[in-house]
């Protein structure tokens, strides 16, 4: 399976439109690559995010940053997903076959956040079977896997990678043997990191 290398806009229309192009994705789904590290236990960090309930939602993405022809919306964040600090969100696409899952786990250190995105790694073909995996220019250690899912019901492209002490998981899905274009996984990944930047000064 090969990623079509064009830009994201293009390959999001043409997906859109039901060609055979690759695009961006999907609808969330219960399972994904942090599920995979769901047992991992790290000492809660101290931070002045960690201090106000909710206070990591600020470290998240807005829809207003993801830049596809299609619109997408953010459903409200969760907290502590994986039961690990932090906070998730899903940004739905508006005709309803795309969504992209932002998963953000803020861990004690970076070696903790190295280990969630390592074992994320090994887990992944519980979201994607006999996944493609590429490196990626985003974050530290940054790994884009792509296939379609188990079941073979959709196209997935993971985006893991980590920031000082946070890892995140951006899910990229879509309709069957339709992959999020890679200057747009790589384009979303960056705004993300750059939030984490800010929010926790890493």
């Amino acid at each position: 399976m090969t990623v079509a290398g064009v830009t994201a806009a293009t390959a999001l229309t043409l997906s859109v439109a039901g060609c055979a192009g690759k695009s961006a994705a999907p609808s969330a789904t219960s399972g994904s690559a942090g599920t995979a590290a769901s047992t991992r236990s790290s000492a809660p960090p101290s931070s002045s995010a960690s201090a106000q309930p909710g206070g990591y939602a600020g470290l998240l993405i807005q829809a207003s940053d993801i830049h596809a022809p299609m619109p997408f919306t953010g459903s409200p964040p969760t907290a502590n997903p994986n039961g690990q600090p932090g906070v998730e969100t899903t940004f739905n696409g508006d005709e309803g076959s795309h969504a992209i899952k932002d998963t953000i786990e803020v861990l004690a250190d970076p070696a903790a956040a190295t280990d969630a995105l390592n074992s994320a790694k090994s887990g992944a073909t519980n979201v994607i079977k006999n996944p493609v995996s590429e490196p990626s220019s985003v974050g530290a250690g940054g790994t884009t896997l792509y296939g379609n899912s188990p079941d073979g019901s959709k196209g997935v492209t993971l985006l893991l990678f980590t920031e000082g002490r946070a890892f995140v998981t951006l899910e990229f899905d879509g309709p069957r043997d339709m992959l999020a274009p890679p200057d747009f996984v790589t384009d979303v990944g960056q705004k993300q990191a750059d939030a984490l930047k800010k929010g926790l000064g890493s």
